[in-house]
């Protein structure tokens, strides 16, 4: 059995860089958050991976996904309707139909489902900012091809 997982994040940041747009900007897609980055942006990381057999000839898993999306705003100057905008974007990217799975083929496995697990607001603030995060949570199956 192999792991599928960072395939599914790759494809993930594929699909949301450049494409999730706020006040006319794309938002920056990372795996892991460089100190260096500005507000607003979107952090894709892996959660866990399961064994789901249901098919006795090959090997299926079931791989969670966190999709964050992080805005920053001086006091009281901002929102949440930025990360409620943005999230409704990223839905429509990752939660699609057996059309617009992702495609692993070239990695050796195929995606057969794509379900939202819900999505988390959450508000944080410290001395000088209020942070305002979106945290959807995706579950893909995926078959392993040609797997011994």
């Amino acid at each position: 059995m192999l792991e599928a997982i960072q395939f599914i994040r790759k494809a993930i940041i594929t699909r949301l860089t450049g494409t999730v747009i706020l006040h006319g900007s794309a938002l920056p897609v990372y795996n892991r958050v460089p100190s260096s980055s500005t507000f607003p942006y979107i952090h894709v990381y892996s959660v866990s991976t399961n064994e789901a057999d249901f098919n006795q000839m090959s090997f299926i898993s079931e791989t969670i996904t966190r999709i964050e999306i992080i805005t920053r705003f001086q006091g009281d100057s901002g929102g949440e309707l930025d990360v409620n905008t943005a999230m409704s974007q990223v839905l429509n990217l990752i939660r699609t139909r057996s059309a617009g799975y992702f495609d692993l083929s070239d990695d050796g496995f195929q995606v057969f489902t794509c379900i939202n697990e819900g999505i988390s607001y959450l508000t944080d603030e410290d001395e000088d900012f209020t942070y305002f995060r979106g945290i959807l949570e995706v579950s893909n199956k995926i078959q392993q091809l040609n797997g011994d």
